[in-house]
């Protein structure tokens, strides 16, 4: 049953359906949930929002016993007002909502179950990310609830297990180019955050920045079609604009956090000052920006561009490595630490003289990850492909260094990749 309650009624155990007002006027990552947490009751007692709509049936009721009839909530209270408002005018006009950002962290799953879960949510976020950018296509405002709902779903993915949302990206080859990197990157910046140990609202920002990014692409003056969709096949000239076209068109949507806009500014921007659009050095560039760089710098190399320049993951990580004058060199460890030294769909050479493709990571030891074997050196031919635990296999094999697929009787390498991943979560169930 739904009933409305003032922000003053609120309890631990109750089940918020609905906050009022908009979404960037409440303090909340997403809108219904249990509330649990006594620091998030504190922050819902203490922003802007008036009333809320909760569930009965799903969680703790009021002393006060006033249902809801169908399709009509009882009478509302007038709203009330944050202590921010009758101090000054100024304070009344930006009262500052504290952002809480994601409820709660999701159970950890192993990778072949995650797989399925995966799969459907990049499926559904894959929808979202197209729809933003054919609205910013046609001059319609990008709103930060219209994409809180997908970054809900790949957070919750990527703590289930911190591998599957993103190696499936890696391993799919069936949509557009641009979205495909929008959400891969949103997917590693929430991923690396979460890895540095961000507060939840900090994730979100991280989340953001990398999805919207490259929403400036639907304002260039040439139709992507024209280049299968990515833009990075551009003339550099062209290219370059998307930056300035998506940080003016966001921050004329009016509820996209600063630190996102920032961002999306500068994760084009190098540390020796070589990038664009202000050349910017050093310091100057803030940390979500030399985040987004590296994360939109490594998904660039391995799925972008012309496909005949696309780089092995683990190679991609050795390039980002040595470049320290250009990208944060400790952000790059981090970010090895996130993703992997060998990243799900890197292909390796196994001592045993087999070929395989990496398509799990040990949380202890990156360096000895689970493979799907394909090839035999020796026979030159294809294998029926087993997974091999380098962790847990006791020294019986091991990676010898990146495989070199030139010359081998083997499919596209992304349905390759896609075909592998599949039978190693089959396998693993």
């Amino acid at each position: 049953m739904l009933k409305r309650v003032t922000t003053e009624e609120i309890e631990l155990g109750m089940f918020i359906h609905k906050l009022e007002g908009s979404w960037f006027s409440h303090p909340f990552w997403k809108s219904r949930f249990l509330l649990e947490d006594p620091g998030m009751l504190d922050a819902l007692k203490n922003s802007a929002v008036g009333g809320v709509i909760i569930d009965t049936a799903r969680g703790k009721d009021t002393a006060r016993v006033a249902a809801v009839a169908t399709g009509h909530v009882e009478a509302a209270a007038p709203p009330r007002m944050p202590a921010a408002f009758g101090r000054s005018a100024r304070s009344a006009e930006a009262p500052v909502p504290q952002r809480i950002g994601f409820a709660r962290p999701a159970p950890a799953m192993p990778i072949a179950r995650e797989f399925g879960r995966a799969k459907r949510t990049a499926g559904d976020a894959l929808k979202v990310v197209s729809r933003t950018f054919i609205e910013m296509r046609l001059g319609k405002a990008i709103r930060s609830h219209g994409v809180e709902p997908m970054l809900d779903n790949v957070y919750a993915s990527v703590q289930r297990n911190l591998y599957a949302f993103n190696g499936l990206l890696r391993c799919q080859s069936d949509s557009e180019p641009v979205y495909r990197h929008s959400l891969a990157v949103s997917a590693l910046m929430i991923a690396l955050a979460t890895h540095l140990k961000f507060s939840p609202a900090e994730v979100r920002d991280a989340g953001m920045a990398g999805l919207l990014m490259d929403v400036g692409a639907g304002q260039l003056p040439v139709d992507l079609a024209t280049v299968g969709g990515d833009y990075m096949l551009l003339r550099q000239d062209l290219r370059e604009q998307h930056v300035l076209h998506g940080y003016s068109f966001l921050k004329a949507a009016g509820d996209i956090p600063d630190e996102v806009l920032r961002a999306v500014l500068h994760h084009h921007e190098r540390l020796d000052g070589s990038g664009y659009p202000q050349q910017l050095t050093g310091p100057v560039i803030d940390l979500l920006g030399r985040m987004a760089a590296i994360c939109d710098t490594y998904d660039t190399l391995i799925s972008g561009g012309d496909p005949a320049l696309r780089i092995d993951p683990a190679e991609a990580i050795q390039q980002l490595r040595d470049q320290p004058e250009k990208f944060d060199a400790t952000l790059v460890e981090r970010f090895i630490e996130t993703v992997g030294i060998y990243p799900i769909g890197a292909f390796v050479r196994l001592r045993s003289q087999r070929l395989a493709m990496v398509v799990d990571e040990d949380p202890v030891d990156t360096h000895l990850p689970t493979v799907r074997t394909f090839w035999s050196l020796p026979q030159d031919k294809r294998l029926k492909g087993e997974n091999i635990a380098l962790a847990h296999c006791y020294g019986e094999d091991a990676i010898d260094g990146v495989a070199d697929l030139t010359g081998l009787d083997l499919p596209d390498i992304a349905k390759l990749r896609e075909s592998l991943l599949a039978a190693a979560c089959k396998e693993a169930r």
